[in-house]
């Protein structure tokens, strides 16, 4: 078992590829429905269908089944390294080809498979490439804080691209058309070009030039796909986990896919005075990183995490309550929103390697790529079930691209609030519970760690007799 200290150089050539990962998610999250509804102008229960048909069809499988190969996989590169190395360049193409779809003619059912066939083509690349990035947490060292350090600095570069990826969907695509005299769906293709090259170098780097020797024996799982599946559904650490990922799913959803909506439809906010509201949330975000890391250490990982989520939920809670013409308030809000939201970034990644130790003990066998894909595939239909309630929600209440987005009715500009500030909050609350009550603990990891170490030691042992 390896105790050393990672270099700072090993810790940035795993985080930089964060960058790539996080800016498309950004984009996804944030400019995606809108990109949807105002620049091909198709109809918003549409979109929520396609997203949610995708999501529960191949995306509901391909998380696990790839995790699931990855594990077994043998190569000169190792386990993960081969899926960054050769999954990049689609990854950017496809993400490209998403976001250049032609402008809707109306006919819905057209819009529907052009939305699941680009879905369906990019996931299948960003699966391959996210599920073996996340499993190199658990693989690069088994030390409880060291984890909690290398997912610090993997969040810096995480944040600086979600930071980026948001930006470019709130602005870049408008200005690129008015510079350039295109269309808004040009802009957005010009721009997601752009994105998915940048993107996909920085996916590249730790495939090509991160080489690390395992925490623990590199030995391939021996249990059936179904089996292995089945059993982390016995894991008790992992289930109070995943119930507070699916669930931070669908708040966080909420709020990134509707924030530009609050911003354009319900505050009147234009341009960068707009663009600067997601920049004050995650800009205090990426400062509280550090301090989020240092409080882990302390009090550990489920309680931090819950602490920022307190402390999210109450800064939503009140921006549901702001007026219009609130001035500065939301910018201050936002600021605290995004010191709340840090402990997202940072312990759920530091705590999901945890819940894999606590799997080997059971079980002696090692399955990270089954439980990040797990973990993917409960994020992806929860935020699937999310997109589907924002939008047949925005339908119901009347939300029409044609009007402007200025020129929103009452029934959707209430619409809005609720899906941006009230029901994520609530969301938010609900998991504040699950969390202090959350069974590893750092005591009882370092238990866990000494047993595997033990039991390690003891079949090496009668191996050499």
């Amino acid at each position: 078992m390896s105790r050393k200290k990672l270099s700072v150089a090993t810790k940035l050539k795993y985080a930089v590829g964060d960058f790539g990962m996080a800016v498309v998610t950004a984009i996804l999250q944030f400019g995606q429905n809108k990109y949807y509804t105002d620049s091909v102008l198709i109809n918003p229960w549409v979109i929520g269908l396609a997203m949610l048909i995708g999501k529960i069809t191949w995306d509901l499988a391909n998380d696990v089944l790839f995790g699931y190969l990855e594990d077994k996989t043998k190569s000169r590169w190792g386990k993960r390294r081969p899926y960054l190395i050769f999954g990049a360049l689609p990854f950017a193409l496809f993400f490209w080809i998403m976001f250049s779809l032609p402008v809707s003619k109306g006919n819905d059912w057209l819009d529907f498979f052009l939305i699941i066939i680009t879905f369906i083509v990019f996931d299948t690349f960003h699966t391959l490439t996210n599920t073996a990035y996340s499993a190199m947490t658990a693989e690069i060292t088994d030390d409880y804080d060291e984890r909690t350090s290398l997912t610090t600095y993997r969040m810096i570069f995480s944040v600086i691209g979600y930071l980026a990826g948001a930006a470019t969907s709130l602005m870049l695509p408008g200005m690129i058309a008015e510079m350039f005299s295109m269309t808004l769906q040009q802009g957005w293709s010009a721009v997601s070009l752009v994105v998915g090259i940048l993107a996909g170098i920085a996916i590249l780097i730790p495939g090509l030039f991160l080489k690390y020797t395992p925490a623990v024996e590199d030995k391939p799982p021996q249990m059936p796909p179904m089996k292995a599946i089945l059993t982390t559904l016995k894991n008790k650490p992992f289930i109070s986990y995943l119930i507070v990922t699916m669930i931070m799913s669908v708040s966080f959803t909420m709020v990134t896919s509707m924030l530009g909506y609050y911003i354009d439809s319900y505050l009147k906010i234009e341009g960068i005075m707009g663009t600067l509201i997601m920049i004050a949330m995650l800009v205090v975000l990426g400062i509280f990183l550090v301090p989020c890391g240092i409080i882990s250490n302390k009090i550990g990982k489920a309680k931090t995490y819950a602490l920022g989520l307190t402390i999210a939920s109450v800064a939503l809670i009140f921006v549901f309550f702001l007026p219009q013409d609130c001035g500065i308030w939301i910018y201050i809000l936002a600021a605290i929103a995004g010191m709340g939201f840090s402990a997202q970034w940072v312990c759920p990644h530091s705590m999901i390697p945890d819940v894999i130790e606590y799997d080997e003990l059971v079980t002696g066998e090692r399955r990270e790529g089954v439980y990040y894909g797990m973990q993917a595939t409960a994020t992806k239909v929860t935020a699937a079930l999310a997109s589907l309630i924002t939008n047949v929600t925005l339908s119901l209440t009347h939300y029409d691209a044609s009007l402007g987005v200025q020129n929103q009715p009452e029934s959707a500009l209430w619409g809005i609030r609720v899906l941006f500030a009230l029901v994520p909050a609530i969301f938010l609350l609900i998991c504040v519970p699950l969390l202090i009550k959350y069974p590893i603990t750092k005591e009882s990891h370092a238990e866990v760690v000494r047993q595997l170490e033990e039991k390690r030691k003891q079949k090496k042992d009668a191996e050499s007799k």
